[in-house]
């Protein structure tokens, strides 16, 4: 398994702090060859303006990762980036910021690794419930929108609709806890419903819920957002 990745280093010698940017899931507007390529930008930005070190990451079956969609292959793929991240930068400390379905998969992990220090999700949803209980549909959708490139994939489709209901936000925001968590959610989100995003703070329990007025699903490329998002980052730095 090949993934496409994207370093934007600290200019500071020495140990900096760094970040692991996951992308969400492809849409009809954002298919698989292109989403998470604006994460890029990002990372330059956090590198640039915050002296981080940024990592951005490409899930398998997206842009020129390969393989194909699969949630808990996701978790594989997250968890391999997050030790590239330690690896290669050697960061002092690092979080974890996640939109939409990358959000549930990074805090899924950060919840099971102690040396995450914080998370940030943005439009994440609580659960993956409704992709559950229509497998087909999602199966049809990821195909359409190039997250699964082959009619023969998954070969064991029992375990892959299986994987669906493994994944949860909610479950993933308490086990994390009481570590800082920054949920982010635009108020007219048409694919999440804020619920969710109420949803996970209220497990986390003392986690910052921002909901930014009249945003929709993609936050990524709402100023506002972002600066909320790049704010936390840099009060959690000195917390």
């Amino acid at each position: 398994m090949e993934l496409e990745a994207y370093l934007a280093r600290s200019q500071t010698s020495g140990s900096s702090p760094g970040v692991l940017l996951l992308h969400g899931f492809p849409s009809g507007s954002v298919d698989a060859e292109h989403v998470g390529k604006d994460l890029q930008e990002l990372a330059d930005r956090v590198a640039t303006e915050m002296d981080w070190t940024a990592l951005a990451v490409r899930f398998r079956g997206c842009g020129s990762s390969t393989g194909h969609f699969d949630l808990t292959r996701w978790l594989d793929d997250a968890t391999a980036s997050l030790e590239h991240l330690r690896t290669v930068a050697k960061p002092d400390r690092v979080w974890i910021v996640g939109f939409g379905t990358g959000g549930a998969v990074g805090l899924t992990i950060a919840a099971l690794e102690p040396e995450v220090r914080g998370v940030a999700v943005v439009a994440t949803p609580a659960d993956f419930d409704d992709w559950a209980q229509a497998p087909d549909r999602l199966l049809a959708h990821a195909r359409e929108v190039g997250a699964i490139k082959s009619d023969t994939f998954p070969e064991n489709i029992r375990k892959w609709k299986a994987g669906l209901s493994e994944v949860r936000a909610s479950a993933a925001a308490e086990a994390f806890a009481p570590r800082p968590l920054l949920v982010l959610h635009g108020s007219d989100d048409l694919a999440v419903p804020q619920l969710d995003a109420r949803m996970v703070a209220d497990a986390h329990g003392t986690a910052e819920l921002r909901i930014i007025s009249g945003a929709g699903h993609l936050l990524r490329h709402d100023p506002r957002a972002i600066a909320v998002l790049l704010g936390w980052l840099e009060r959690a730095r000195n917390s």
